[in-house]
């Protein structure tokens, strides 16, 4: 049976770093992020995809299709994955997190202080606005796609607090793919 975990953070607070660690030691898992459909599209159009272009999708195809159309998209590559394992990862919304709970999924909410994330992102420079002040990093985290992420995270089986070293946040994950593989 393929098991599905969801992972949910704010943006730095350590997703991919996590979803990376997994791959490490199970190569088994397939990481599925909510983001790849809307960047796939944008990138026909546009050299370097921003945030503000993902969210700006994002709700357009929301209020279009339906506020579940993205979790719908996501869905199907999950049931068309051979692998044993499925990170979902960057679980945003209600309706992601309503995919999750259809494939009996486990979620884990990853976090870190907001200067921390902040700092991260700068200094990855993933998306072109990665390198913004404090003010306007402040300011994302009210748009409609960060606002549950919290609220979301009181759901979590999983939680990390995302403060110390890579070392930590890998041992982190090794104890929750012990627990998963207790679990069967």
């Amino acid at each position: 049976m393929k098991k599905v975990l969801g992972v949910l953070g704010e943006n730095g607070a350590g997703k991919d770093t996590l979803c990376n660690f997994f791959k490490k030691h199970l190569p088994s898992v397939e990481v599925l992020k909510f983001s790849y459909p809307l960047t796939e599209a944008l990138e026909v159009f546009l050299d370097r995809v921003a945030r503000d272009d993902q969210q700006w999708l994002a709700q357009n195809l929301r209020e279009r299709y339906g506020k579940d159309i993205i979790a719908k998209g996501v869905e199907k590559r999950v049931d068309q994955s051979e692998k044993k394992i499925v990170l979902l990862n960057g679980v945003r919304v209600w309706d992601d997190y309503l995919l999750l709970k259809r494939k009996e999924g486990n979620l884990i909410y990853i976090t870190a202080k907001k200067e921390t994330r902040w700092k991260r992102l700068r200094e990855r420079g993933e998306k072109k606005d990665d390198r913004v002040s404090f003010e306007e990093f402040l300011k994302k985290e009210d748009y409609p796609t960060e606002r549950e992420i919290p609220k979301i995270g009181k759901e979590a089986h999983f939680f990390i607090e995302n403060k110390g070293s890579f070392d930590d946040l890998e041992e982190e994950v090794l104890k929750i793919i012990k627990k998963i593989n207790e679990e069967g």
